[in-house]
């Protein structure tokens, strides 16, 4: 990577309206790209086949992951009257809600999820107005709480996508060593550039992995690229591709999730400010990154594109470049919605093997588990906060592994208790408010 003082001077590094020179900031813009492809993309992926979506459609979904999560990052950085940090936040496909919206796409239907989307990106919008009074409620023992079973939760779907996508009767391939070993090969590519390279290489290390797999798939038969020919060079967003309905449950989960991703939002904005200025975030760019979360949200679902939120993984990036320059993100928001408008890009991105994507999500499922570890690794494990993960995880995981044991509770009511997430966060806020503290 250049150095600092061929970019800018300290001062100018510091600056989020600072614009490097454009062969320092194209670079680093798609180095911004880069790091959140793979998990932007991931998604789509994921809800595709829980919803059992044809080919067009789920090449669509991939299409708006990358469209919106632009659309959402240029309200960040240009910003909206008092809407954007105004600050290099990346936006992006939250992998936090797909706990949510898996059951969803299962029970309710797209149209369900989509319309639960723009009504709970909305709300996330409002959020922007009080996220500071909420922040005293989510401590360390409850955010650290909420990564972990975010993880914990995405894990198994790792697993049955490295293994081959989802066990079917008269599918005996499912399992088979081919989908094994490319799992494998994008797992081992992934830790070898990540801890082999550094800068660019190292902060793409799993789309270099997912790179790698894919390759090694097609000599293997196993990537069918034959719709590519037919797919366009470009297309337009179709508004409400996937219809728009309300349902109670699906809203109510999307609005609670719109807590979780605010509060994520407002750490990632106080990392950036941070780790690339030295500063503590204002309460202007906390709010403001806050409604651009929901009016992004919002304005995606409208479009077909998934809940968006800020990604920590450039958050990261911002530390270890030492460039604080919103500019520079916007250069990479404009590589996203020019790639998402190219149905050729999301045709060859569907052909994409279920094990090679398998092998890619079990090392970042794996890492927001680790991400939670870390958090809760700040909190004191004394008897009382011990009782709260306990509980928390114990019936969060536990209603979700059997959902039969709340099968005689209103439709909308069973549907939010077997999400995993929502009832363990919810648990978790409701004991760290109601129990007392420990004296040692």
């Amino acid at each position: 990577m250049t150095t600092e003082h061929s970019i800018g001077t300290p001062e100018q590094l510091r600056d989020p309206d600072y614009t490097p020179p454009l062969a320092q900031a194209i670079p680093l813009g798609i180095q911004h790209v880069m790091a959140m492809f793979a998990s932007n993309i991931t998604p789509a992926f994921i809800i595709a086949a829980v919803a059992g979506l044809a080919l067009p459609d789920k090449i669509f979904l991939i299409q708006m992951a990358m469209v919106f999560a632009g659309v959402a990052t240029l309200i960040q950085t240009v910003g909206i009257g008092p809407i954007g940090a105004r600050l290099p936040v990346v936006q992006g496909t939250s992998f936090a809600f797909i706990p949510v919206m898996i059951p969803i796409a299962k029970t309710a239907g797209m149209g369900a999820l989509f319309g639960s989307a723009v009504i709970g990106g909305a709300f996330h919008f409002l959020l922007g107005t009080i996220v500071g009074k909420l922040r005293r409620f989510l401590p360390p023992i409850v955010t650290g709480m909420v990564v972990l079973t975010i993880g914990l939760s995405l894990i198994p779907i790792g697993i049955q996508y490295a293994a081959g996508g989802v066990p079917l009767m008269g599918k005996p391939e499912f399992g088979s060593g081919s989908h094994w070993f490319l799992a494998m090969v994008v797992i081992v590519v992934t830790l070898g550039v990540k801890f082999f390279f550094k800068g660019f290489m190292s902060a793409a290390a799993v789309l270099v992995g997912l790179i790698a797999g894919y390759l090694v798939a097609i000599p293997m038969g196993m990537t069918n690229l034959g719709r590519v020919a037919g797919a366009g060079w470009f297309t337009l967003p179709d508004f409400m591709h996937f219809g728009f309905e309300i349902n109670a449950a699906a809203i109510i989960g999307m609005c609670l999730m719109a807590v979780i991703s605010a509060i994520e939002t407002v750490g990632d904005i106080s990392g950036i400010t941070k780790g690339g200025a030295g500063r503590e975030a204002t309460d202007k760019e906390i709010g403001g990154g806050t409604m651009a979360d929901g009016l992004g949200t919002a304005v995606a679902g409208l479009f077909g594109g998934f809940p968006n939120t800020s990604f920590s993984q450039n958050v990261g990036l911002v530390s270890m470049t030492g460039v604080m320059s919103r500019h520079v993100v916007t250069i990479g928001a404009v590589f996203l919605i020019l790639a998402g408008l190219i149905p050729k890009v999301g045709a060859i991105i569907a052909a994409m093997p279920i094990a090679v994507l398998g092998g890619g999500v079990i090392v970042m499922f794996g890492m927001v588990v680790s991400a939670g570890l870390r958090m809760l690794g700040d909190v004191q494990m004394n008897r009382r906060n011990m009782i709260i993960i306990a509980v928390s995880l114990s019936f969060g995981l536990g209603l979700k592994a059997v959902p039969d044991a709340v099968q005689h509770l209103p439709q909308t009511i069973s549907m939010l208790m077997t999400t995993g997430l929502l009832p363990a966060a919810f648990l978790a806020i409701v004991l760290n408010v109601a129990l007392p503290e420990e004296v040692d």
